[in-house]
């Protein structure tokens, strides 16, 4: 399990998570979500096509994040979300929240 992350565009920083979030990595992403709002990137794109599951922690974590963007008129978007994951995005209705875009590949330049 791991993050890392890319400058995607001009304004757009990509994210992708590997693994479990859950309880151990929820607070890595935590951690650079925020720094990223702190420099002041706000156009945010989280890639959880090598996620596997993910916990009430990780949901959280990335609400908080898309509020903190949503505020300085930026965007989290999401993508790669398996059907698992999407089951639990659409049960919660964070599927009427979040952009989600199916592939990763397909990513707008711009948010």
């Amino acid at each position: 399990m791991n993050i890392q992350q890319e400058q995607h565009s001009e304004q757009q920083w990509l994210i992708r998570v590997a693994g479990r979030l859950d309880h151990e990595l929820t607070p890595q992403l935590n951690t650079i979500l925020n720094e990223h709002i702190e420099a002041g990137h706000y156009h945010l794109i989280v890639d959880l096509s090598q996620t596997t599951y993910i916990n009430s922690g990780g949901l959280r974590c990335l609400v908080s994040a898309w509020r903190k963007v949503r505020e300085n008129q930026g965007n989290l978007i999401l993508c790669g979300l398996n059907s698992r994951l999407m089951n639990t995005f659409s049960m919660v209705g964070f599927d009427k929240v979040f952009q989600i875009i199916t592939d990763c590949n397909q990513l707008p330049d711009n948010s």
